[in-house]
């Protein structure tokens, strides 16, 4: 049975956004652009400063949002590191939930390597971390092989049920639904309970969406992207991510036991972009259009023909 509209809105509902320290300056109000209570996630990348994230954790709180930082193991010195790193972003930003990341680094900075040294340490018990994300691979990672993925899977489960603290999976971005619902049944099999939040790509141009997929190394989306690029001038089109959605939605409809609970938008194309594109879908304005995805139509435009 394919989904409805209706699917559609309930899966994007209580979506989460991500954004980076600079992309946050460009940004005036938070407020202005989500609403209330918004889960946003703030990164931590490489060679940044801890300051950086805890600063702008601070102000989404600040700004009515829920922050959600970035954990990176292999960025971090160690445990004393770790440990003034969350001292700063409760007592700062009253973060309670943290997404915990190897990182994007080659050589670890200190003693941490990998997620589960960053888990098994301890300190996020000590912070009181109430929720914690860990990373998810639908279409594998270039830089761990597929039994090192499903070994540190089991691992994150075995941990989530021994502290008791919740956990969840996050997923990079995809653009193949078919890929995603695929893997979610195959690590559901081997053993995985955690539910799991579908990274998605926000409106940008296909160039913009290409590049970005070319440095995650994802592959089953890299094909579904460069299969559009044989009309040059679509790389200049901005791209909505509707066909995933539909996907994902009907792959939900027909299996009651699927653990996709939540979309993760990364606003490639910028964050007010991908919003008011949200906004129109969350508010119904928009149309199946046979195609396996949908029309979106401004929300003024909507507004206007119904009066």
């Amino acid at each position: 049975m394919a989904a409805g509209m209706s699917d559609i809105q309930a899966l994007i509902r209580g979506f989460s956004v991500e954004t980076t320290p600079g992309s946050a300056a460009k940004v005036d109000d938070f407020a202005a652009l989500l609403p209330a209570g918004t889960i946003v996630n703030v990164t931590q990348l490489p060679g940044s400063a801890l300051s950086d994230t805890i600063a702008v954790a601070k102000r989404l709180r600040a700004e009515g949002m829920v922050p959600v930082p970035h954990i990176a193991a292999r960025s971090l010195s160690g445990a004393d590191e770790l440990a003034r790193y969350l001292d700063g972003l409760v007592s700062e930003a009253a973060v309670s939930e943290v997404l915990v990341i190897g990182g994007g680094v080659d050589r670890p900075a200190g003693s941490f390597s990998e997620t589960m040294d960053v888990l098994k340490s301890g300190r996020l018990e000590a912070a009181g971390i109430a929720k914690v994300g860990v990373a998810g691979h639908p279409e594998g990672s270039p830089d761990i092989s597929e039994s090192g993925l499903a070994t540190a899977l089991a691992a994150k489960n075995a941990w989530a049920k021994q502290t008791g603290i919740e956990t969840y999976i996050e997923t990079q971005f995809c653009f193949d639904a078919s890929a995603i619902l695929k893997w979610e049944k195959a690590i559901r099999a081997a053993g995985n309970e955690l539910p799991i939040h579908i990274g998605v790509p926000g409106l940008a141009t296909l160039k913009t969406l290409l590049k970005f997929a070319q440095v995650s190394g994802i592959g089953p989306s890299m094909r579904v992207l460069t299969r559009q690029t044989r009309n040059i001038a679509r790389l200049l089109t901005v791209q909505a991510p509707d066909r995933l959605l539909v996907g994902l939605a009907d792959g939900i409809e027909a299996d009651p036991d699927c653990l996709i609970k939540h979309l993760h938008f990364y606003p490639f194309g910028g964050l007010a972009k991908t919003v008011e594109w949200i906004n129109q879908v969350e508010a119904g304005a928009f149309a199946l259009n046979g195609k396996g995805g949908f029309d979106a139509a401004p929300l003024a435009g909507r507004a206007a023909a119904a009066s």
